[in-house]
């Protein structure tokens, strides 16, 4: 397997060190992905964390160009049918991830099973999402995704509150509050290094895949 990566900032480097560990072929680094030749990307998988807005700009290249397509980048969930319909088109594997950390994705499914357990028994959810000041979105996509897991599971929809501080990797907080008792969940990334870990991981995935897939449906 050879690897573009799509966006070459803290993100980018991070993904190039996991795949170096891995002893994964990196073909190619950019900021301008839509200029990388197509023969080229015919072969490669590429891993996009870019910005939102670069990556509205990008996915009809992404789609049609590349071999398969891991997508980091949040804050896009408004135009998902679009973007979906466009790699279905194109017949290009897509894996997408609001969080490719395995930690988060154990804290989806924990939460949902808390959820099935709490249904209809008088709590009531919020969410805490802490990034560093440089986020784009707010809320973060993992809190968008939490929130969709408490609303499809318990029924309820939960608030969510964003804070951005500093050079905070990431923390999210799921409670469920009731008038005996307090539940709560927390995830605190250390680094960025386990999403990109988690993005190399989905990268491998991607080799006989058909279709678009949220990562947590593959591992979970």
């Amino acid at each position: 397997m050879k690897v573009i990566i799509s966006g070459y900032g803290k993100m980018g480097h991070m993904v190039q060190k996991a795949l170096e560990r891995r002893g994964i072929e990196l073909a190619l680094a950019t900021e301008d992905v839509c200029s990388v030749d197509l023969e080229l990307a015919k072969e490669c998988v590429c891993i996009d964390f870019t910005t939102p807005d670069a990556f509205r700009a990008n996915y009809p290249f992404l789609a049609k160009a590349f071999k398969a397509v891991v997508v980091g980048t949040t804050g896009w969930g408004d135009i998902s049918s679009d973007v979906y319909a466009a790699f279905q088109n194109a017949g290009t594997p897509m894996i997408w991830a609001s969080n490719f950390s395995i930690g988060v994705n154990a804290l989806f499914a924990a939460v949902r099973r808390a959820c099935e357990v709490l249904h209809g028994q008088g709590y009531t959810p919020s969410i805490e999402e802490i990034h560093h000041i440089h986020k784009l979105d707010a809320p973060s996509g993992t809190a968008k995704s939490l929130a969709g897991v408490v609303t499809d599971s318990l029924g309820v929809e939960p608030q969510i509150s964003s804070i951005r501080e500093g050079e905070v990797p990431g923390i999210h907080t799921v409670e469920f509050l009731s008038g005996v008792d307090k539940l709560t969940f927390t995830h605190e990334a250390f680094s960025r290094e386990g999403f990109a870990e988690g993005a190399v991981a989905a990268a491998l995935l991607t080799e006989g895949l058909n279709g678009v897939h949220e990562f947590s449906e593959l591992i979970l």
